[in-house]
């Protein structure tokens, strides 16, 4: 049914994979909200790695706050999110040169 040039294939690109998820862990990206006031880092694999409030946040209300959190985790996001499929591009072309 699968000749040895696709488990060939199947190895490749579960090394690939492998190799791509420790460089997209190596990349941080940030999303900010609020001139600053909110910074969110994540990795290339969109976990997050930190969350910061910088300055005086007591001046605003929760709703506020809760946005700006929410605005900035999106950015950050979205960042994440174009750095891995640039990834899983240059890996795909790799393993398949016609793409």
């Amino acid at each position: 049914m699968f000749g040895s040039d696709m488990f060939g294939k199947m190895e490749a690109m579960k090394k690939m994979a492998e190799e791509s998820k420790i460089r997209l862990d190596a990349i941080l990206v940030e999303g900010e909200a609020g001139n600053g006031l909110i910074v969110v880092e994540l990795t290339g694999n969109r976990a997050v790695r930190s969350v910061k409030i910088n300055g005086d946040h007591s001046i605003m209300d929760k709703d506020d706050l809760e946005d700006l959190i929410t605005v900035a985790l999106q950015r950050a996001v979205d960042k994440a999110n174009a750095i891995n499929e640039q990834e899983v591009m240059s890996s795909a072309k790799h393993l398949f040169p016609k793409m």
